[in-house]
């Protein structure tokens, strides 16, 4: 299996994951045109791609879905909350495309087999995902406020975990944001801090996780090095080797991360 972050912040979100003939993107939180663009630079053709997968209808995660369903002929996966949120931001979809997944209720897209759980996040119905080829496991955990005991169960033995890490709390604390949207942010219905993903991630290691990509960082209340030097501080206090029990990096805001091969 192979993973790509396409893009990964708060201004917009796309990850890209294959397996042989079958390949997936998990949102599509900006314009079709930089969809595609990233996926050129990964040499990969959009018109191959099997199905999106969506978590939740926020912008920053479905803006480029209605397009790039049309576009190319796409199948959309979504919760049916979801759809019922989202359907008027993506234009008209053809019936065909219009794909219902339940959660815990595994279901395949060609030869992946997926798994929705349920995250907790200010959306209608917000989901996180494990992915599994036959071999490894993928999961995928962003915009949530808290960890819920879904999420700990369904990330804890997947061999790569995409974990959301938005926020540093004093960052949050003493930006600029109005008082209301840091209460938002900081809530159980919110994103997960530095600190949390951090728990999180240590908890994952010793479950047996060797690969770690944190995500969906705040463009104005954290920045790459401190979202990565807090789990890095929590894992090796803990007596984690970096590198050698897990690999740790960060997923770029603006442009294709590096491929990850499981």
């Amino acid at each position: 299996m192979k993973f790509c972050s396409l893009y990964s912040g708060s201004s917009g979100n796309s990850l890209f994951v294959s397996n042989n003939s079958t390949k997936i993107l998990i949102d599509a939180g900006l314009s079709g045109k930089r969809i595609q663009s990233a996926l050129d630079l990964i040499e990969e053709d959009p018109r191959g791609i099997s199905g999106i997968m969506v978590t939740h209808e926020h912008s920053d995660h479905i803006h480029g879905v209605g397009v790039l369903s049309r576009r190319f002929d796409l199948p959309i996966y979504a919760n049916e909350k979801t759809w019922a949120a989202m359907m008027k931001d993506l234009g008209k979809i053809a019936e065909h495309n219009v794909k219902f997944f339940d959660f815990e209720k595994p279901f395949n897209i060609q030869d992946l087999q997926i798994e929705a759980f349920k995250t907790s996040h200010d959306a209608a119905d917000s989901a996180g995902f494990v992915i599994f080829d036959g071999k490894n496991q993928l999961g995928i955990a962003t915009d949530s406020g808290i960890i819920t005991p879904e999420m700990r169960s369904a990330l804890c033995g997947c061999d790569l975990v995409v974990l959301e890490s938005n926020h540093d709390v004093s960052m949050l604390e003493a930006g600029s944001y109005p008082f209301y949207l840091k209460q938002r942010i900081k809530s159980d219905f919110g994103h997960l801090s530095n600190e949390t993903a951090g728990d999180l991630a240590l908890a994952l290691v010793k479950d047996g996780t060797r690969q770690l990509v944190l995500a969906h960082l705040s463009q104005e209340n954290n920045y790459p090095l401190l979202a990565y030097e807090t789990t890095a501080r929590i894992l090796t206090g803990a007596g984690v080797v970096l590198d050698r029990d897990v690999k740790l990096c960060v997923a770029k805001r603006s442009c294709a991360s590096e491929t990850i091969n499981l």
